[in-house]
């Protein structure tokens, strides 16, 4: 018999994992799964990124991105002290080794300044040598709220906290067909079917597949490159 859930999320990657929790948190009543294609989590995105807890000076004031970026690193600290996650609040520095790289500086400290990013300054070489060493430059703009985190053990605990309120995750279930049946989805994975009444499609950078199988057109093919 396939199984029946009201809500299922195609993805167990800190995004699809994230979702999860404010889901169950929000719904604690809501049938929900995780759907993961690999045989563990954060197996892609999540583990392989650098792990670095951006400040938010790159964005555009009053952008989503910039307020996003400020909050969530704030929120993220929040959860880590709660829950016991080592971080390190390690800052850095943003060089400029040239004249002509000054207004670029000047511009990264007007955008954090306005996001609210917090201990912003600009420093000359002197200050620089104290914190780095190995760094030379004529200016800096020093960033102390950047930091350093292991996303994968975030990952796993927003996988734990969502088992612990009745979610269910399953891993080594690749989606390799959605099919829609009486206003329900049928979702076809390499270990059997589930129905869901909704999908949320948090499967990265193959999210345009799986939207594609869905029957969605995004209008964009997805191509992945290290960088």
């Amino acid at each position: 018999m396939t199984e029946k859930f009201d809500l299922t999320i195609v993805g167990g990657g800190i995004v699809g994992l994230a979702t999860a929790l404010e889901i169950v948190q929000r719904y604690p009543h809501l049938k929900l799964l995780v759907l993961e294609k690999e045989n563990r989590l954060a197996a892609h995105q999540t583990g392989h990124n650098s792990g670095v807890i951006h400040s938010g000076i790159y964005y555009k004031p009053g952008s989503l991105k910039a307020q996003t970026c400020v909050s969530g690193a704030t929120a993220l600290v929040t959860f880590c002290e709660h829950h016991g996650i080592p971080y390190k609040r390690c800052g850095k520095v943003v060089v400029a080794t040239a004249a002509e790289e000054l207004p670029r500086l000047e511009e990264l400290f007007r955008r954090g300044t306005a996001n609210g990013v917090a201990g912003l300054a600009m420093i000359g070489p002197e200050r620089l040598r104290e914190l780095e060493p190995h760094t030379t430059g004529i200016k800096a703009l020093y960033v102390p709220t950047t930091g350093i985190i292991d996303f994968p053990r975030v990952a796993h605990t927003y996988a734990r906290l969502v088992q612990e309120q009745g979610g269910e995750i399953k891993t080594g279930h690749r989606v390799q067909r959605i099919v829609h049946v009486d206003g329900r989805l049928v979702l076809e994975t390499s270990q059997g079917a589930v129905q869901s009444k909704f999908l949320i499609n948090c499967g990265g950078l193959f999210s345009d597949r799986l939207a594609r199988m869905a029957g969605a057109d995004p209008d964009l093919q997805i191509v992945p490159f290290r960088g």
